[in-house]
């Protein structure tokens, strides 16, 4: 079972390192590793898994360009200061701090602009080879639409098989690095570490976009507790589970992976299958890390045409915009208020627009400055009472 977990993991854990020039090996090495540390600070108690986030897709190449993969793995480690911050005071002042500060009205737009700002890239990779984007597509929607028990949770590894297979039917496959690569190797970053960079710029460079999978890391420790009966936000408490994902982050760093994240992927297969028990979870885990040493798969990711990849994309980067605009309907966000539409068309106009903000040589833009954005906005503007129907017309004629 814990094995099957990991494959409900394993297309999303190794796509954010093929889409960010990462090595999809340390992305499974980190992925397991930071699991068992989450484990080890929640004392073994919560079925959670970690892969990559796909938030920092683009906080990550874009630091890449900036300052190269030392740099990148130095804002790596400055986004697990925000996960120990908010596990601080969390503990200190409850979970409403967190709430306060980031309501749904910022969150929402924060999440839909993580989709809408990767959309290009997804076009662009689909368009290498328009039959295989395509035929990745339409497999992910048809597991998504059809599929049933744990292969309706697996669309992305689905259309990554299909895609590939395609590929290797129309030549379009480049087995050289498979050839190249060794049966059995330490992953190539953990093998030959990154020092991170000793700077600040880089160091905060992520911060931001960071407040939006903190607020996400709660959500997934509410529907965790739901599907398992038992309140892991009182015990072994949300600032356990915080802690728990910054500690994983900072080990990615160390290691040489993408970010980790609380997965609702595998939170699904649990609710699925009805397994709780947290050890088959670190038994996949474990399996990440021995998937990790082999090199062969290795090659066989780092061989996936362009297109394949760009074809899953398509699909993933447009549902994790439209979870943005459900999170602003399940939290039932008032857009008769002003004061939510200056908020929402704050964060996505600074976003989709391209705005940056320069002190120095130092540049923030994109989700991170979007984010910045919208926990300004929430705080500065007034909160309107409820039954103002002069702010409900002022909504209209917007």
């Amino acid at each position: 079972m814990g094995v099957q977990f990991l494959f409900v993991a394993f297309g999303s854990t190794v796509l954010v390192p093929l889409l960010t020039g990462l090595d999809p090996a340390t992305a499974l090495f980190s992925a397991g590793i930071g699991t068992l540390l989450f484990h080890l600070v929640t004392r073994g108690q919560v079925p959670i898994f970690l892969g990559s986030s796909f938030a920092f897709i683009v906080p990550i190449q874009l630091a890449a360009a900036q300052w190269g993969w030392s740099g990148v793995m130095t804002s790596i480690a400055g986004i697990s200061v925000i996960y120990f911050v908010a596990a601080t005071l969390i503990r200190l002042r409850g979970v409403e701090i967190i709430q306060k500060f980031f309501p749904p009205v910022v969150i929402g737009p924060v999440i839909m602009l993580i989709g809408l700002s990767l959309s290009g890239t997804g076009v662009e990779m689909a368009s290498d080879n328009w039959l295989l984007a395509f035929a990745a597509l339409i497999t992910a929607v048809v597991v998504m639409l059809l599929g049933r028990g744990l292969l309706r949770l697996l669309p992305i590894l689905a259309a990554i098989v299909v895609g590939y297979v395609l590929a290797l039917c129309l030549g379009e496959v480049d087995l050289s690095p498979v050839a190249a690569a060794p049966w059995f190797a330490l992953p190539s970053n953990v093998a030959h570490p990154i020092a991170p960079m000793l700077s600040w710029e880089p160091f905060v460079y992520m911060m931001p976009v960071a407040f939006a999978v903190v607020v996400e890391h709660i959500g997934d420790v509410y529907t965790i507790s739901n599907v398992a009966g038992v309140n892991f936000s009182h015990k072994p408490g949300l600032h356990r589970t915080m802690a728990g994902d910054g500690l994983a982050c900072l080990s990615a760093a160390l290691l040489g992976g993408p970010p980790v994240t609380t997965y609702s992927e595998v939170t699904g297969a649990v609710q699925l299958t009805k397994v709780t028990n947290p050890v088959v979870i670190r038994v996949a885990a474990v399996t990440a890390l021995l998937f990790s040493v082999f090199g062969k798969l290795s090659g066989v990711l780092q061989s996936i045409p362009t297109g394949v990849l760009g074809g899953v994309m398509l699909l993933l980067f447009g549902t994790i915009t439209t979870v943005g605009l459900q999170n602003l309907v399940h939290n039932k966000v008032d857009f008769t208020q002003t004061r939510n539409i200056l908020i929402a068309g704050g964060v996505l106009t600074t976003g989709v627009g391209g705005a940056v903000l320069s002190i120095g040589t130092f540049s923030l833009k994109g989700v991170g400055l979007a984010a910045i954005v919208g926990l300004v906005l929430n705080v500065v503007l007034p909160k309107v009472k409820k039954g103002n129907d002069n702010d409900a017309l002022q909504a209209k004629q917007l």
